[in-house]
């Protein structure tokens, strides 16, 4: 008998076949070497944990070498689909298409699902429904989280009266133009651009892609994207007091930014979804866009070690544009709150189960959590607290959602109606597509009294100088 018994590497979690057995040899190896047994179980959990640290060392390089293929290999599981969704609550079905329904369906036919929600802005995305909140079982999927990873809100209260934007308004909008750049393409020329802790990040070189991935964070931190990403000032009133937004009850001058991880987001989805499609190639049609990674996997692990370094990105590109355009209007904040909506969280189900949570575009509202929830470009956001409904696994909507495509809306809107809109509500907008006009949108008010259960709203931001991508010739 070895130093270590197999029954002991069990107790450990070791599992049956060849690791334990490689596990038993490393271990005699490392009695050899001088290790007592406290400190040899202690090495091998450590291979265990990270088996590409140890690939050179001697005594255990071919146990670090046999986990590390075991991680690399897709787990086998069940790629046909349940013939039924799995039960799962629906909050505004009157405000949401047949097919964003049907797409939240086939997501709960996942073999690896385990729970769902549906939220009151949900409209068609890709693979789940934008609005949609999926729970799988050890597993990630790149498409559920989205193409713009950690795409989210932020709002800066700053201690002047909103009558400043009366009072000053080009200071304002010179501000925003000046400060804020959009577009696919968009970045800083090398004079301008940002200094941030995020570009320092260790985890930009875990990966070859993160490390081919970090030239574009440097080019394009502190910038915005298209479609509905915007900057803008307005006014904002807190009702009720949370002592985590930094200010009392009031009206205050506010910033609020929506944007998300830019082209570093974006190259990663399309990277690791194409990888878990290719994975799950026998996946039917109508779900290729929901194939997963296993967790216990490589591609899993590197897949959620990048989701979570694109969320601090983003995090990074709101600070860094908040604190440029407060600084070019002469402000500094006094409080504010962020959060992401495109995003996976490992959580717990109410029966105890560990799950990964995938909200593409939901907003997080656990018990007592602070989300921000906009509208359009006309209509008000609000900031709310989280009732930790487990129904709607501890989720809310993002937005009012959209209730036309983008080709629809330009080719049905009329310029001058989206221009009386804004008008009538006081609002100035800089660039900005037709695609994006408020009638585009579901009636946010509408989306709030649908999740009253879901969320407590303790403050309303008014837009009142929205900056979003410029259409051609604008500016």
């Amino acid at each position: 008998m070895g130093v270590i018994s197999g029954k002991i590497l069990k107790l450990n979690g070791w599992p049956e076949g060849p690791l334990i057995r490689l596990a038993k040899e490393a271990a005699d190896a490392l009695w050899q070497a001088g290790l007592d047994r406290e400190q040899i179980l202690a090495r091998l959990e450590a291979v265990r944990a990270s088996p590409s640290a140890f690939l050179a060392e001697g005594e255990v390089g071919e146990l670090a070498a046999a986990l590390a293929q075991a991680a690399a290999a897709p787990r086998e599981r069940p790629e046909d689909l349940r013939p039924a969704p799995l039960d799962y609550r629906i909050w505004g079905r009157e405000h949401i298409d047949g097919g964003a329904l049907a797409q939240m369906d086939n997501a709960l036919r996942l073999p690896v699902s385990a729970a769902g929600a549906l939220m009151p802005d949900a409209h068609v995305g890709y693979g789940l429904p934008i609005g949609g909140v999926l729970a799988v079982e050890e597993a990630v999927i790149p498409y559920a989280v989205g193409v713009d990873i950690a795409c989210r809100m932020r709002l800066s209260l700053y201690p002047q009266s909103p009558i400043l934007l009366d009072q000053k308004p080009a200071l304002f909008e010179r501000a925003l133009l000046a400060q804020t750049r959009f577009g696919m393409g968009a970045k800083w020329e090398k004079a301008q651009r940002p200094e941030h802790p995020v570009l320092d990040d260790a985890d930009w070189e875990a990966t070859p892609l993160l490390r081919h991935l970090h030239a574009l964070a440097c080019d394009q931190l502190g910038t915005s994207g298209t479609g509905n990403h915007f900057v803008e000032w307005g006014e904002f009133e807190l009702t009720e007091p949370d002592e985590r937004l930094g200010v009392p009850p009031g009206k205050y001058l506010a910033l609020l930014s929506h944007s998300g991880s830019r082209g570093v987001g974006f190259k990663a989805a399309e990277y690791y979804s194409k990888l878990a499609m290719d994975q799950h190639s026998r996946l039917d049609k109508a779900v290729r866009h929901l194939a997963w990674l296993d967790l216990e996997a490589e591609a899993g692990q590197e897949y959620w070690t990048t989701m979570q370094l694109a969320g601090r990105f983003a995090s990074a590109n709101h600070h860094v544009i908040h604190q440029r355009v407060a600084a070019a209007a002469g402000l500094e904040a006094a409080g504010g709150v962020e959060n992401h909506h495109n995003f996976a969280w490992s959580e717990k189900l109410p029966d105890g189960r560990r799950v990964i949570v995938h909200r593409k575009g939901a907003t997080p509202a656990g018990p007592g959590v602070l989300g921000v929830i906009p509208g359009s470009m006309g209509d008000p956001g609000y900031v709310v607290r989280g009732r930790g409904a487990a129904g709607a696994l501890n989720s809310a909507a993002h937005g009012a959602g959209r209730q036309m495509s983008r080709k629809q809306a330009v080719n049905t809107i009329p310029r001058k109606e989206r221009d009386r809109y804004l008008r009538e509500r006081g609002v100035t907008l800089l660039g900005g597509g037709m695609d994006e006009s408020p009638q585009a949108y579901k009636r946010i008010e509408q989306i709030m009294a649908a999740q009253g259960d879901l969320v407590e709203v303790i403050g309303r931001f008014r837009p009142r100088i929205v900056r979003m991508a410029d259409e051609p010739g604008d500016w």
